[in-house]
């Protein structure tokens, strides 16, 4: 069997990835449309050996698709994700315009992949990117010793930000080098050679809109009762997100119980020996599918608590790998009909 499949927003960073994944996966596919805005009608994208020729998002026909992979921002998903189902195409989303919608599953298959059960509006929605690493190693060790509390801080790569944001990185490095002026567009100080501890908007409350979305997305995917605090922080890296978490369980727990538990969890890789290179970094993480987990260690200051450094391609993991596996497990379920 096999089905047909629309990458909206096929231009971009995480469309383009999605078109890589759904290759290198081997996906069943009778038929892929890449489709954009209007003006990238006849771009020419990537797909296995030759390419395809992108089609506006405005004119094209969903009757028939099975499955739309949506990666094209907040407000046309917003527009365009209902129109999309109505027309009996199930909408997998990459945005954040539907995740805390409550009949819209928010959904990470290595965790949660019995929401998919219920897809009342036809719409399906990623996690932000950095969530999506952080609850593929939070769920083997909430199940076995329950977790209370999670402080985090990530480290995010400019590719989070698109391909304006790469662009960047590359022309105020090049800038510095060269001794030229460095210029500030889309971040909101100079990101080479620095870190910025920004991203997103501020709320009220002083917490950026991005930390918020680790906290709220955490508990809607793996459990309510979990606290979480995060600071999220743009790092010079092309691809390629990381994170310290500090977790604090109910149950007694040991880094020799973790590290079993995670080295038996799937979508995990465990690279954790103490020495000198000993742990995985964005640049080993990028083009990969896995989520690593580093540095797992006791935290002596509380009574039940662990450290880890957690590293994942945020194009991958965080977006196009997901929204595929998605889509596997709909097709294992006998969720969509067959082209």
């Amino acid at each position: 069997m096999a089905y047909k499949i629309a990458v909206i927003g096929a231009t971009g960073n995480v469309g383009r990835e999605m078109l890589n994944t759904l290759i290198q996966r081997q996906f069943p596919i009778s038929e892929v449309a890449a489709l954009a805005s209007p003006r990238s009608i006849g771009t020419l994208v990537s797909f296995g050996d030759g390419t395809l020729k992108v089609k506006a998002l405005d004119y094209y026909d969903f009757k028939g698709t099975d499955i739309a992979l949506m990666s094209a921002g907040g407000a046309i998903a917003k527009e365009w994700a209902p129109k999309i189902a109505a027309q009996g195409c199930l909408v997998i989303d990459n945005s954040s315009a539907w995740r805390m919608d409550r009949q819209v599953p928010l959904v990470v298959p290595e965790v949660n992949a019995d929401a998919l059960n219920d897809i009342p509006k036809g719409i399906i929605a990623n996690p932000n990117c950095s969530t999506a690493q952080l609850v593929v190693a939070l769920k083997p060790l909430h199940d076995l010793f329950t977790i209370k509390r999670v402080v985090v801080s990530t480290y995010q790569s400019v590719s989070g930000a698109g391909k304006e944001g790469m662009d960047e990185l590359f022309r105020q490095t090049r800038a510095v080098f060269v001794a030229d002026p460095v210029e500030v567009g889309k971040f909101t100080k100079q990101i080479a050679f620095n870190v910025i501890p920004h991203i997103d908007v501020f709320l009220d409350s002083g917490i950026t809109k991005e930390e918020w979305k680790m906290a709220v997305e955490t508990q809607k995917i793996l459990d309510p009762d979990i606290q979480v605090t995060a600071t999220c922080v743009r790092v010079p890296v092309f691809v390629g997100h990381s994170e310290s978490v500090n977790i604090e369980f109910e149950k007694p727990v040991t880094a020799e119980k973790a590290r079993a538990a995670l080295r038996a969890a799937p979508g995990i890789l465990v690279v954790d020996k103490r020495e000198d290179g000993g742990y995985v970094t964005p640049i080993e993480c990028a083009g990969e599918d896995a989520t690593f987990v580093s540095r797992i260690r006791k935290d002596p200051t509380v009574e039940s608590g662990l450290n880890l450094w957690i590293v994942s391609d945020n194009l991958r993991k965080g977006a196009a790998l997901n929204a595929v596996q998605i889509a596997e497990v709909l097709i294992k379920r006998n969720l969509l009909r067959a082209a």
